[in-house]
Formats: C-alpha cells, structure tokens, sequence
C-alpha cells in the first residue's frame, strides 16, 4: 500500500536572536488511508509546525512532503492552495468559520471555492450536516452555537467532499470534557465508519489513548512510535 502522506528527512528552522530554533528536526515518516493518528508532545515539541508542514501551509529546508504521490516541492503557492482543497481537510483550533455566514453557508463556501455546481450543494452538504447533529441549526450564525457545535461546523466543512486526509490542529483545546468526548467519538465513527482518515496534534490525554498510532515529538524530533 502506498503511503497517503510521506515525510522525507523534512525540517523547519527558524533564526532568532538567540540562535537557530529547530522547530522540526530531520524527520521522516508515512502515513496511510484510514490512519487515525496523532502528533503528540507538549508545547513547543514541534506537532503544530510539522501539521503545517504536511498542510503545505508551511514549506520545509531541507526536506520533501508528498501528499497522496504528489510532491509539495516544488509547487507554487497557487498550485499548493488547490492541492489542499483537493487533498485535505482542515480542522482548526480556533474553528476558523465566517461569522457572517450560517452552518450552512459556512460548509458550502468550500463546495464554492471548488467550483462545485449549486444544483449539488444540497445533496453534499445536507448528509453530512444530519451526520453530525446539525441539520437543525443550518441557518444559525456561528455566534449562535457553542464551542463544541462550532467545531463540529469545522469538521462538516473539512470533510463535506471527502478529502483523502484531515488534518485537526489541537481539536479540543477549547472544549470541555463532555463535548471533547462527544467530539472525539465522533471522528473514530467518521474514521471507522466512513474510512475518513485523521491526523492530529495534541498533548491532549484523551486525544492520544483514542489514537491508533502515536508519534511522540520532542524539540522537533520523532522519540517514539507507538502502533496500537
């Protein structure tokens, strides 16, 4: 099987005042469809730079990122931003949705930006809204909505044209620990029910006893694995 997602001694340096800081240090990895894996260290260990990274928000020096074959290297930026919304879903810690728009809207502005035709909108987005206990609160505005029906908006905008992959940042940072659960029960159902594949970073407990396979960062650097 070939890997989803393949990491190729990629790094991220950055220059300070105080020296070189090695946000990501020389790290090689794969990841696979259907994977529900998680990035876990505490602050600073390098989880969120290395997402980024594999996102195409961020580029590596030295290093190569391949998503689903195709290489990152070399790409422009406008040619990575239509490999993201071809490839990837994004799960943001900070929700990220458009204040202005409902549920609804919200969802549907990425089914826009892909030139989908309106006469299909509501066929993609309405299952997926009735999937995760939101097709009662489509017309309401994000400011409406509680943290935990926030993020499900996100997750419903990350996967309404079923990328091969989606990233979440910190996905329940903001959240108690009921709607955390809730959430989390949510994503092993769309991992296992709907082969919908999950990368995270987290040092949330919770988040990385879910996961199936745990990589633990440390100063930029892979110290373990765990498959489970």
């Amino acid at each position: 099987m070939s890997a989803l997602i393949e990491l190729k001694s990629v790094s991220r340096h950055y220059e300070q005042a105080t020296g070189t800081v090695r946000a990501v240090d020389d790290i090689s990895l794969s990841f696979f469809a259907g994977d529900f894996s998680v990035l876990a260290g505490s602050s600073g260990s390098g989880k969120t730079t290395l997402l980024n990274l594999i996102g195409g928000i961020d580029r590596p020096d030295p290093g190569e990122v391949l998503i689903d074959g195709i290489s990152t290297h070399k790409k422009s930026e406008s040619e990575l931003a239509n490999l993201r919304l071809q490839k990837i879903g994004f799960i943001f810690q900070s929700y990220n949705l458009l204040p202005v728009l409902t549920v609804y809207e919200n969802v549907q502005f990425i089914l826009q930006i892909r030139g989908i035709p309106n006469l299909s909108h509501a066929d993609l987005i309405l299952p997926v809204l009735k999937r995760l206990g939101l097709l009662e609160l489509r017309d309401r505005f994000p400011s409406q909505l509680s943290g935990g029906q926030q993020q499900r908006v996100a997750i419903a905008r990350a996967i309404v044209l079923k990328p091969a992959i989606v990233l979440a940042d910190e996905p329940t940072a903001n959240l108690d620990s009921e709607t955390a659960d809730n959430l989390l029960q949510l994503m092993q159902s769309l991992n296992q029910d709907d082969k919908v594949t999950f990368l995270f970073s987290s040092h949330d407990p919770e988040v990385i006893r879910r996961a199936r396979t745990v990589i633990r960062l440390r100063d930029g650097k892979v110290i373990e694995i765990e498959n489970r």
